[in-house]
């Protein structure tokens, strides 16, 4: 029998969650604290923070913390603060299908309410918050899909994750079924559609439209359990919804297709990143060898700016200007996020030697996992160029989890330390275990000032 999604999101139990879901969404708590951390240092983030500040005082749904700063602003303020920080960086979880992120709108939305409720006396554990975030996640994902498939613009990910947050966040707040479907409609209709390719055209803070979908889902679901109507939501109950939820409850999208990253940049520049990493390594290549390169990808990724990137916005949607940090560096990680590198010589020197080329046949494939080939031009006229690859990371290619607390513990130690580093990544990675007050520590520890 075919569950409704607003039947799911009253109905689903911590015992209906299998391991392997709760595998991914422990991981994923990890992860996104961990770019939580290193995103509060950005200068979009500060912009944030300070906005909510201005706009978003504490009123009767009580107190959140906003992640990684400690001052209280109300549910909606800290979901919008803390998406904005969490997308200023782009490295944390993907779902390729959907073309973007559900984990940097839903962790930041469904905490604050979850601090809120906490400064009520309605203080959540770790099983009802895994509860929630399932049914987060499981509604995002299939709500992107639908949008993707049923709209001619390419929406941004606020656009989707306003349904899954308004879904997650109605059930926390006990809704009724007929109340989640009007906050489903209601997070939807209000969503921020933003076309992702004009960011992607023109790098600015806006991002992946997260810092709005998360804080439209939140005000949603408040809004509901008020009485305020909007079902149904097309993206849910639409007849060309069907194909994409009739398995909801017995096949988790969330297992199949959440991916993680390795380098704090866009997805798209993943295959080349790897590409290039393998040839270097390889072939015992030293950067001051090169004369070019040529990558070889999907229509999407050749429009990705960067060869000269001016900011961190330009920076997270580039592929030549990340690649040639590879090259030169041997990786790309923190310190490739800083003014000194944008400016390195030897970087810019390959960056604005490398040539994207559009490929019809990695166009063409490039739906559930996303294609590129490289090929390095040395000096001396040697050509070494790469099979055609996909991004590590993905489903069928997992980061390890010694490796995703690796990444944790290179965004996360410089910002808050290593002690508070290593107690966020215990509770988080056991989330789903720990009782009110354990639970209620672990917010702390994400929404302290750094």
């Amino acid at each position: 029998m075919v569950t409704s999604f607003s039947d799911f999101a009253t109905g689903l139990s911590y015992s209906d969650l299998p391991d392997e879901l709760l595998h991914i969404l422990r991981r994923s708590f990890t992860d996104t604290i961990g770019v939580a951390a290193v995103g509060s240092t950005t200068q979009l983030s500060k912009i944030s923070r300070k906005g909510a500040l201005a706009m978003f005082g504490v009123g009767t749904a009580g107190a959140s913390g906003m992640l990684m700063d400690g001052r209280r602003v109300s549910p909606a303020g800290a979901a919008m603060a803390g998406a904005f920080t969490i997308d200023s960086i782009d490295a944390h979880d993907g779902v390729t299908p959907c073309k973007g992120h559900a984990g940097s709108a839903l962790f930041p939305a469904l905490l604050a309410m979850a601090d809120s409720e906490a400064s009520q006396g309605r203080a959540l554990d770790g099983r009802r918050f895994a509860e929630i975030l399932a049914v987060g996640y499981e509604v995002s994902y299939r709500a992107g899909r639908t949008q993707h498939a049923t709209c001619a613009d390419y929406h941004t990910s606020g656009a989707w994750t306003a349904v899954g947050v308004a879904t997650a966040g109605a059930r926390m707040l006990g809704c009724t079924t007929e109340q989640i479907r009007h906050a489903a409609g209601i997070g939807e209709y209000h969503g921020p559609r933003s076309q992702m390719m004009r960011c992607i055209d023109f790098p600015t803070n806006v991002r992946d439209g997260v810092g709005w979908g998360a804080p439209s889902g939140v005000t949603a679901a408040y809004l509901a359990r008020e009485g305020f109507t909007g079902a149904p939501a097309l993206t849910c109950e639409s007849n060309e919804a069907k194909e994409f939820w009739h398995d909801l409850g017995d096949a988790w999208r969330t297992v199949e297709d959440t991916h993680y990253k390795a380098y704090p940049c866009c997805r798209w520049a993943h295959p080349s990143l790897d590409a290039v990493a393998d040839l270097m390594s390889e072939n015992t290549l030293n950067h001051t060898e090169i004369e070019a390169v040529e990558i070889r990808t999907f229509h999407y990724a050749t429009r990705l700016a960067g060869h000269a990137p001016q900011t961190l916005d330009d920076f997270s949607y580039a592929i030549a200007f990340p690649v040639a940090a590879m090259i030169v560096r041997g990786q790309v990680g923190v310190e490739e996020l800083t003014e000194q590198s944008l400016r390195d010589p030897d970087i810019l020197r390959i960056s604005r030697a490398t040539q994207l080329i559009e490929d019809d046949q990695y166009t063409k494939i490039s739906t559930d996992k996303r294609w590129a080939d490289v090929t390095l031009v040395l000096k001396d006229g040697r050509r070494f160029r790469s099979p055609p690859r996909s991004p590590r990371g993905d489903p069928d290619s997992p980061l390890t989890d010694a490796e995703i607390s690796e990444k944790f513990h290179m965004l996360s130690d410089p910002v808050i330390g290593r002690d508070r580093a290593l107690e966020i990544e215990s509770l988080s990675s056991k989330f789903d275990t720990l009782g009110t007050s354990e639970f209620a520590r672990l917010i702390s520890l994400c929404t302290a000032s750094t």
